[in-house]
């Protein structure tokens, strides 16, 4: 009787038609809150979009003519960090943060917000077991938002939830930041290259905690989970939802959150405080190191990828040094630069008013005057800063550049930045994906920027591959017309 052992394995080093979307940010779904029905309106069931995933399966399907497809699910297909259901009965104790914004990234506690990600689309994790059981293959590159998927349970429970058969459990592969189709496309989600969203060390990425095993975060996750999940008016979805000028602030504060979030202010200062703390604390972890094992670690890693150990150590070394090296950046990025100025100048300025009044008898009310004073400096102050993070939405030539010459791929996909792209930079073909999240330009949900993007990579007559730039719409695709910039090879 044949047994799993004696399945061949699959090949995937070789692909004729390849499918790329990534940032899907699938997550629980949020029950509508009927006394403020604005707070989370994207995550709500009502823009969920799996019934268009699998018209999107079957549409792909058509363009490739019934041949195989190698469909590259080019990370943040899940969002961990905005999953904040607790179990009923939890086998493990659960603090107070953890209650209030979401459980930490543990084995135990990941494998249960998995599992709520897929029950709650179920219609999603149908069209794609459909659609692997008929004879295609499917590549999870994880990206920062997943990152759970590291752990080998929460790999287990998708592949649970999929119900394969044996022989069809291998055509799905978890890899771990970076995949090489056919030998002509790199293909990776783009984080390690944002240093506020980076992995530190995608080959050992767990950190021993007293009597737990956790995963490191990158600053964009804790933010996203301590300060984005206590701010149900803002999308995280779309930078300039949740990046603002202090105008910009409080106009969106008094139309939006006076009533619902009247006390947002600590809301903010405590998530931030919170983030900040974390990012530093978990910097200083070491990641868990095994030196027996760590070749065959980087040798199983190159191998689902289709590239060379080589490739593995080679690309590492392009990785951007973490924010959370600099904890004065992100306390930038945060605003608790400006937060402490204001708390020293009321400080002062109330020593200054004790000192006075002891000598003389006059009103609080006078400390105004040289808050009034102190204001403009502390306006020109904030307008001088500018947030960086926006700043790593463009690709980077040297790194495009260097990766194809290590991989010796002339072709380079990313996603992260939700940003469609299809350009030339020197001698690499550059494309991104776009994304396919809940993304909206205003609170009420009403403009949605719905961008349902993918990169289609398909045979030519002359025996190469070309890649396209396409938008999935009503059931049919669009080739979006070039998308970026063109750079000369001489630049």
């Amino acid at each position: 009787m044949p047994t799993s052992f004696s399945q061949p394995v699959p090949d995937f080093r070789s692909a004729s038609f390849t499918a790329i979307i990534s940032d899907l940010h699938l997550c629980e779904a949020e029950p509508v809150n009927i006394k403020f029905p604005l707070w989370k309106k994207f995550k709500t069931r009502q823009f969920f979009f799996d019934d268009v995933f699998e018209n999107f399966l079957k549409h792909i399907e058509e363009k490739a003519n019934g041949q195989p497809i190698e469909l590259i699910l080019n990370g943040d297909i899940f969002d961990f960090d905005s999953v904040l259901r607790l179990p009923d009965e939890p086998t493990y104790k659960v603090d107070w943060l953890e209650r209030h914004r979401g459980l930490y990234p543990r084995e135990e506690r990941s494998r249960y917000k998995i599992e709520v990600i897929l029950k709650d689309h179920a219609e999603f994790v149908r069209a794609l077991r459909e659609f692997i059981l008929r004879g295609h293959r499917a590549i999870f590159v994880i990206g920062n938002h997943d990152l759970e998927l590291h752990f080998p349970e929460v790999q287990e429970e998708i592949y649970r939830h999929l119900a394969l058969p044996d022989h069809k459990r291998d055509q799905v592969r978890f890899v771990e930041w970076f995949y090489i189709s056919n030998q002509d496309t790199l293909i990776e989600h783009g984080n390690q290259y944002d240093p506020y969203c980076m992995c530190e060390d995608p080959i050992n990425p767990f950190v021993r905690g007293y009597n737990y095993i956790s995963l490191k975060l990158p600053f964009g996750n804790l933010a996203c989970r301590y300060i984005s999940n206590g701010m149900g008016f803002f999308n995280p979805h779309v930078d300039t939802n949740y990046i603002m000028t202090l105008p910009e602030y409080i106009r969106f504060f008094f139309k939006y959150m006076l009533r619902a979030q009247p006390g947002l202010i600590i809301t903010w200062f405590w998530g931030s405080v919170v983030t900040l703390l974390y990012a530093f604390f978990d910097r200083l972890s070491a990641p868990i190191r095994n030196p027996l094992k760590i070749e065959d670690r980087v040798s199983r890693i190159a191998e689902k990828a289709n590239a060379e150990p080589r490739m593995v150590r080679e690309l590492k070394e392009l990785f951007v040094a973490p924010a959370a090296s600099h904890p004065t950046l992100l306390a930038r990025e945060l605003w608790l630069d400006r937060a402490f100025i204001v708390f020293v100048a009321f400080f002062l300025i109330f020593q200054l008013m004790v000192f006075v009044r002891s000598v003389y008898e006059i009103s609080f009310f006078w400390a105004f005057i040289p808050l009034f004073l102190l204001l403009p400096f502390f306006l020109f102050y904030s307008k001088s800063i500018t947030s960086l993070v926006s700043g790593y939405k463009e690709p980077d030539d040297r790194v495009l550049s260097m990766a194809s010459a290590i991989t010796k791929a002339q072709r380079i996909v990313f996603g992260h930045t939700h940003h469609t792209r299809h350009e030339i930079i020197g001698s690499v073909e550059h494309l991104n994906s776009g994304c396919w999240s809940p993304a909206f330009l205003d609170v009420e949900c009403t403009k949605p920027l719905d961008q349902k993007t993918f990169v289609w990579i398909s045979p030519t007559e002359g025996g190469s591959r070309q890649a396209e730039l396409l938008k999935f719409v009503d059931g049919k695709s669009e080739l979006i017309a070039n998308p970026g910039r063109t750079v000369s090879a001489n630049n």
